[in-house]
């Protein structure tokens, strides 16, 4: 998928796609480091590898807390418009 493919639905309240779709690139670019990682012999370079390995991968970190805020507040406004839906007294 090429970044001009990506839209943003404005429909986000459980998750949000264009977060889901960062993540897995984050994904995708840590298991590329980690092959550059592997096949790198100088020890220079293998180090600064790993840390793009270790940046990805807290990258990945956030947005996984993201999107369990965006979770979190999405069950917090469904408790919210159950408290006031009328067919439930």
């Amino acid at each position: 998928m090429n970044i001009d493919d990506l839209r943003c639905a404005h429909a986000c309240r459980n998750s949000c796609g264009l977060l889901n779709e960062a993540m897995r690139r984050e994904n995708e670019m840590v298991k590329f480091y980690q092959r550059v990682a592997a096949l790198c012999d100088y020890p220079d370079v293998e180090q600064f590898v790993e840390n793009l390995v270790q940046e990805r991968s807290s990258n990945v970190l956030k947005i996984v807390q993201k999107l369990n805020e965006l979770q979190a507040r999405g069950q917090a406004l469904d408790g919210v418009m159950a408290s006031y839906d009328p067919a439930g007294c």
